[in-house]
């Protein structure tokens, strides 16, 4: 690719901006780069969400995370480039030998003046989903007394038909929507799925079977499967998640969202019957379950058949027999439309184009 402008960004933006940099240009990846257009390194999507992990401060520069960015094993000398001209099969080698989806394309005098990308050279891998949509939506009520939850309007559209939506422009096209509660609702409203350009088909739960049990209704699949609950409403680039549960070979990927408490009184530290410090109005931070999931098809073997099971049975069983579990975080837009007061900010937020 040449339009490359929206990749560029300098070393002394903070990490904030350079998130919204990549989460506008679509690619994955930041080319941070002197006031000559002269590359300085390559941020990808992956080494920003890993600087998250480690906690690093999103007000903190690019200069920072380069520095506390885990280097390639196979590359030594500051980022892999190619000569401008450089033939796509040997793009492809590059590629695959050192394990990236991206390389700049230099000039001569070293500056950047395209970039290549795995997807331009090779297909992409097929991803299949799973929606979650058989929950009574107890806490909406009465809204979704004779309405499933994921049905409810949000803007001109009902909570499903955006997530299904966003799936589609995410390059999946084959979905299996989990139904039990007014599953006859569900599916005379999507259908087969035609009308929305997708292949929809129907896992009906008899008895309610949790979020990783419905699962088991699923026959073993070939690719990694996306799960989400049918009651998010977010923006979670799933190409980017793919990547990451690919880097990773794990097993299962979990979706997670920094999430902050405010303690509305001072939190007292004591040593014994004295005070040894005492904090005013602290805010604690969390990681808690985005209720999205890549799955590969290794973790069907540990699901119980017809069984109930939630996902959070799931990860300790596989944790528990030694699969590699890793966590995703999401950077980007994310609600859980849980109860009245989210279904407002849902609305809102959609009516605000933050959706």
């Amino acid at each position: 690719m040449r339009n490359i402008e929206k990749l560029l960004v300098g070393p002394d933006w903070t990490i904030r901006r350079l998130i919204q940099c990549v989460e506008a240009n679509a690619h994955g990846i930041a080319l941070v780069v002197d006031g000559e257009r002269r590359l300085l390194a390559t941020i990808t999507d992956g080494d920003i969400r890993r600087a998250v992990l480690q906690g690093l401060d999103l007000e903190s520069t690019i200069q920072e995370l380069i520095a506390r960015k885990e280097p390639v094993p196979t590359i030594t000398n500051g980022p892999l480039t190619a000569p401008d001209g450089t033939d796509d099969v040997a793009l492809l080698d590059l590629m695959r030998r050192h394990s990236v989806r991206h390389i700049p394309l230099l000039d001569g005098n070293g500056r950047v003046v395209g970039l290549s990308r795995i997807e331009d050279l090779v297909e992409s891998p097929k991803l299949n989903a799973v929606v979650m949509a058989g929950g009574f939506g107890t806490r909406l009520q009465p809204l979704t007394h004779d309405t499933p939850k994921p049905m409810l309007p949000v803007g001109d559209r009902s909570l499903l038909e955006r997530i299904l939506g966003q799936l589609k422009d995410s390059g999946i096209h084959r979905v299996n929507i989990a139904t039990h509660f007014l599953a006859d609702r569900v599916k005379e409203h999507v259908g087969d799925g035609s009308r929305l350009g997708m292949a929809v088909e129907y896992l009906s739960e008899d008895r309610p079977l949790g979020t990783a049990g419905a699962l088991s209704l699923l026959d073993a699949p070939d690719e990694p499967v996306l799960v989400i609950n049918g009651d998010i409403l977010t923006r979670t680039d799933f190409r980017a998640m793919l990547h990451f549960h690919q880097d990773y070979k794990a097993a299962m990927t979990v979706g997670i969202k920094q999430y902050s408490v405010k303690v509305p009184f001072g939190v007292v530290q004591v040593r014994g019957a004295e005070i040894a410090g005492l904090e005013e109005k602290p805010v604690a931070q969390f990681f808690v379950v985005a209720g999205i999931y890549l799955l590969s098809p290794e973790v069907w073997k540990f699901l119980p058949r017809g069984e109930h099971c939630d996902m959070p049975d799931l990860i300790r069983r596989l944790v528990g027999e030694g699969q590699k579990v890793v966590s995703f975080p999401i950077n980007e837009y994310w609600l859980d439309v849980g109860c009245p007061d989210d279904y407002q900010q849902a609305q809102s937020d959609v009516a605000d184009g933050r959706v």
